[in-house]
């Protein structure tokens, strides 16, 4: 007995085609967003490269762009079957080509549900990479004139005033760095003269921040120098007062950006596997919905329509049945070709 079978009349018939037709547009529509995510997320991790050392894994973005192109050709197709499917010579012309385009869209949903998952394996990737490569790229923000890095301070700079952030995992990883090039201290200043000897490794380090770091919101002029000296300002004590810089680590702010779309970009393609499931179960009812007509040259005439042909338990034993064959045929040609390899 066919499974989820159903009884079809003309209009009904006429109805689904109607139907599948719109929701085969509705999916090319839904493959161009894809293809336009695939890009914006390429540009996205292209545009903070080098806040991730260059590192960062374009798999996902370049899937999308694929798959967003093949999904508005899979469903054009689609779209086409459904519309010629009421006329019997063309549907005729199409017959063949209906179990191949049926197993290429179940494939299609497959590398689908594939990408869903790399878009939720690809956020640790990126958690990773950003931790290193925000780390490096505060370590270098001083070097404006070594070959490589001269755009890494204006990067970092755009990347805390966009994000609302400071350092990596707060403000003060800036004072664990000199952030401030060598050519711009004064060495015959005693003061910065005895910073630098008195640091083991000869850095000039300081309790300060760059003015990106600066909350443009704060109602005080920006403190970024001293921050952990209270008698270099009046009226403050950096234990209890909210500082008037960001407070959270831009490691946290731009991964979160990341994250969020990546989880988007997972949801929708969630959305697009049950919209094509949906409109491939909708064509296997149109399609045996039409090859079971009684009289198929006349259209007014009853047929039934179904998912699988027989059961569904029936079904998965003969799946296993022909897997079962397939591999004992494998063993008998690897048997067959041992002796000649012995001679």
């Amino acid at each position: 007995m066919p499974f989820m079978s159903l009884k079809f009349n003309l209009q009904k018939r006429v109805k689904l085609a109607q139907g599948l037709w719109m929701l085969y547009w509705l999916a090319v529509i839904v493959g161009i967003i894809i293809f336009s995510l695939g890009i914006f997320f390429k540009i996205e991790l292209r545009k903070r490269s080098e806040i991730m050392d260059n590192n960062e894994s374009h798999l996902v973005p370049n899937l999308l762009i694929l798959l967003g192109m093949l999904s508005c050709g899979l469903n054009a197709f689609g779209g086409k079957l459904c519309h010629e499917s009421l006329d019997p010579q063309k549907f005729s012309k199409m017959k063949p080509m209906l179990k191949p385009y049926m197993l290429l869209s179940c494939g299609f949903n497959a590398l689908l549900l594939l990408l869903v998952l790399l878009c939720f394996l690809m956020q640790f990737a990126v958690y990773l990479t950003l931790a290193e490569g925000l780390k490096n790229a505060i370590r270098f923000y001083k070097d404006t004139d070594t070959p490589g890095r001269c755009f890494m301070k204006r990067t970092l700079d755009m990347t805390q005033i966009e994000f609302r952030c400071c350092g990596n995992n707060n403000f003060r990883d800036w004072f664990e760095v000199q952030w401030i090039s060598n050519r711009y201290l004064d060495m015959s200043n005693d003061v910065v003269k005895d910073r630098v000897l008195s640091n083991v490794e000869g850095k000039y380090l300081m309790d300060s921040v760059p003015f990106s770091c600066c909350n443009p919101g704060s109602p005080r002029p920006c403190i970024q120098h001293h921050l952990t000296n209270n008698s270099a300002h009046y009226d403050y004590d950096h234990r209890t007062e909210e500082l008037n810089i960001w407070n959270r680590g831009c490691h946290q702010a731009v991964f979160s950006y990341y994250s969020s779309i990546m989880n988007s970009i997972g949801a929708l393609l969630i959305c697009t596997i049950i919209l094509e499931g949906v409109d491939v179960a909708g064509l296997k009812y149109l399609c045996t919905a039409l090859e079971t007509m009684a009289d198929p040259e006349n259209p007014e005439c009853e047929s039934e329509g179904w998912l699988l042909e027989k059961g569904f338990k029936e079904t998965l034993a003969d799946m296993f049945t022909k897997l079962k064959t397939l591999g004992r045929a494998n063993q008998v040609e690897e048997s067959g070709d041992s002796p000649e390899a012995a001679t």
